[in-house]
């Protein structure tokens, strides 16, 4: 391996030779200085990895010469070492784009510090990342050995996302191999534990079952309008899964307290048309059918599906006998959402503010249409970095930091996520079974059994019966179903695309965040 090169200048460097000793008996190739011409001139005979600049010197001050290094090598870390404490240096300095900044006298260790911060640093982490995640390795492994709840099933999918995030910015890729395969296993066995007990959650809701679509708003939301003058902000950003909120989440804390990081339980299907109509409702598809034969669209039916969620949210409250005044607002494009921005001050004078965001859903559809978009967003990291850029440039921040200098409530949530698929299944059906890539909805479906969780008796999972053979089926974990007739046509084009419908962690732990103004 070859030796980090150090240049250090400074007047004095005679008085710094067992600094510079002790440097060279650790490894490190020193080359010196004294004054700042002679530094400027080594660094255009000779490439350094780090320099060490006196702020004091004769001639050539230091801040002159850091100016010409960064002329010569912009992004050669400079650390800059002076015996004056007053703050204009430091100001001048720290905008110049020094690394650091230390104050005389120093001993090696300070020295050796700056080094391998500067240096070492991301190799020092990413070592302690991989060391730390073997450890969590075997207890995660271990907790899919238990019989898991729904609520530690929630942890071991907040966890398996954070090393996600941690491992991606090591060097390490077998690390994060590794860590692909655990959470592999992981949705393997969630789908399972979905299988058995998502019928009983959703006829059952009282007994032992998660917050789902169709609780939501009356367990969690309706209970922060009580007994409270401050407006309540209700959030739906379209698709938004965990890892992308902790990626946003930065952002946010710079406006707002996280007052709760929670999740709840989306419904089957995983999909807009069924989960946000339960959400507003605050019914299951089937009850939502009854009660609204004219609003409720099944899967053969033309037009939109999300067309009455305002109407069924006044429902909900009615039926809860609550009397918030509210607004409901959708947004679907750019303009509307500079309109949204504008209509802060307006909304101040509910209780209740819902706006549903259909930016990341519109984003996961165009990276499946769109061949720039599907190398601008190969991999999760990509997908998590596009929704990032996107949220720090949206009107929606904007909207969001407007109402940050307001009293409020803020709550931060999805009706669904979605998953990036990689192992198509076999699936036959008739001309009217849906185009959905994760759930199948239809009469006399073929496939295997053992490759998706069926539910023969829609009433059991309380969805709509459209024929008296009606069925449903759902992908499980990263599979999507592809047709026979035209198999290599489907897998060839929707192969590793983001798709949502079925059951797995991405699809169905949604995230449910509560902030406050800070």
């Amino acid at each position: 391996m070859e030796k980090i090169k150090i240049l250090w200048a400074d007047d004095e460097i005679d008085l710094l030779m067992p600094h510079i000793l002790f440097l060279k008996e650790k490894g490190y190739d020193v080359t010196t200085a004294n004054n700042g011409d002679k530094a400027l001139e080594l660094m255009k005979e000779k490439t350094f990895d780090i320099v060490f600049l006196d702020e004091n010197m004769p001639g050539k001050s230091g801040l002159e010469t850091l100016a010409g290094i960064k002329r010569i090598y912009q992004d050669v870390p400079v650390i800059m070492i002076t015996k004056s404490e007053e703050e204009h240096i430091m100001d001048e300095a720290i905008g110049s784009q020094i690394a650091d900044f230390l104050i005389k006298p120093v001993n090696p260790n300070q020295i050796l510090l700056a080094i391998k911060k500067n240096l070492e640093n991301k190799r020092l982490i990413s070592e302690k990342t991989n060391m730390d995640y073997q450890q969590e390795f075997r207890q995660i492994g271990m907790s899919l050995g238990d019989r898991m709840d729904f609520k530690q099933w929630a942890e071991v999918y907040k966890k398996l996302i954070y090393w996600e995030l941690q491992l991606e910015k090591s060097a390490d890729e077998s690390m994060y191999e590794i860590l692909t395969m655990q959470k592999n296993e992981a949705n393997n066995l969630f789908c399972k534990y979905v299988e058995k007990n998502y019928c009983n959650w959703v006829k059952k809701p009282d007994e032992g079952a998660p917050i789902m679509s169709n609780t939501l708003m009356k367990k969690r939301v309706f209970p922060l309008l009580e007994n409270t003058e401050e407006p309540v902000f209700f959030l739906l950003i379209d698709n938004l899964r965990y890892d992308q909120w902790k990626v946003i989440q930065p952002l946010l804390t710079e406006y707002f307290k996280v007052v709760e990081e929670d999740s709840y339980y989306g419904i089957l299907p995983s999909a807009t048309q069924y989960a946000r109509n339960a959400l507003f409702a605050g019914l299951m598809p089937s009850e939502i059918e009854t009660r609204f034969p004219k609003m409720w669209s099944n899967d053969e039916d033309e037009g939109g599906k999300n067309l009455y969620e305002e109407q069924f949210l006044a429902d909900q409250i009615t039926r809860n006998r609550k009397n918030y005044k509210m607004s409901y607002t959708k947004i679907t494009n750019h303009n509307a959402g500079k309109d949204l921005v504008d209509n802060i001050n307006n909304m101040m004078q509910n209780q209740l503010n819902v706006i549903v965001y259909n930016f990341v859903d519109m984003l996961s559809h165009a990276r499946t249409e769109m061949e720039v978009l599907r190398e601008l967003a190969d991999d999760e990291a990509a997908y998590r970095s596009i929704t990032l850029s996107w949220f720090e440039h949206s009107p929606l921040f904007e909207a969001l930091k407007k109402i940050a200098d307001k009293k409020i409530k803020l709550v931060i949530t999805t009706d669904h996520g979605t998953i990036k698929v990689r192992e198509p299944i076999q699936i036959v059906g008739d001309r009217n079974t849906n185009t959905n890539l994760r759930y199948k909805q239809g009469k006399n479906l073929n496939y295997k059994k053992n490759e998706v969780f069926e539910i023969k008796k829609p009433e059991d999972a309380m969805l709509p019966k459209l024929h008296l053979s009606s069925a449903y089926v759902f992908a499980m974990g990263d599979k999507f179903f592809a047709y026979p007739n035209n198999y290599n046509y489907y897998v060839n084009y929707y192969t590793n695309t983001f798709q949502h419908g079925g059951v797995s962690m991405e699809e169905m732990i949604i995230p449910f965040i509560y902030l406050r103004s800070k």
